[in-house]
């Protein structure tokens, strides 16, 4: 098994997820979200970059050549990077879609007496 497709495993239904997401968030709280996520995305992934060839370097970890795509950025493989974006994918879906219920709920509570 390579490592695209362990990370498929993972980034598939992140991808889903994130989708249903932004289906259901309204236009201008959407535009928001995504604009977060993306920010959110940029960073995750250059401390990854770093961190991640850091810690190759100095010989923490290593991957085996034959279940790599063999493109890197840097010691990193791009492999390397389907965990931080699963991450971004999929947890500022789920506090977007969770995260309605509470609001719903404190609306709710606000308005018995």
């Amino acid at each position: 098994m390579t490592y695209w497709l362990l990370n498929a495993v993972f980034l598939v239904p992140a991808l889903a997820v994130g989708l249903l997401a932004v289906a259901k968030v309204p236009g201008p709280r959407r535009k928001a979200a995504l604009a977060a996520a993306g920010c959110a995305a940029v960073v995750v992934l250059v401390l990854t970059a770093v961190f991640d060839n850091i810690m190759i370097a100095a010989g923490l970890f290593s991957y085996a050549p034959d279940l790599i795509s063999g493109l890197s950025v840097g010691l990193a493989p791009l492999e390397d990077f389907a965990y931080p974006v699963a991450a971004v994918l999929l947890l500022p879906a789920l506090w977007l879609l969770l995260g309605e219920r509470g609001r719903k709920r404190n609306r709710e509570r606000r308005r018995q007496p």
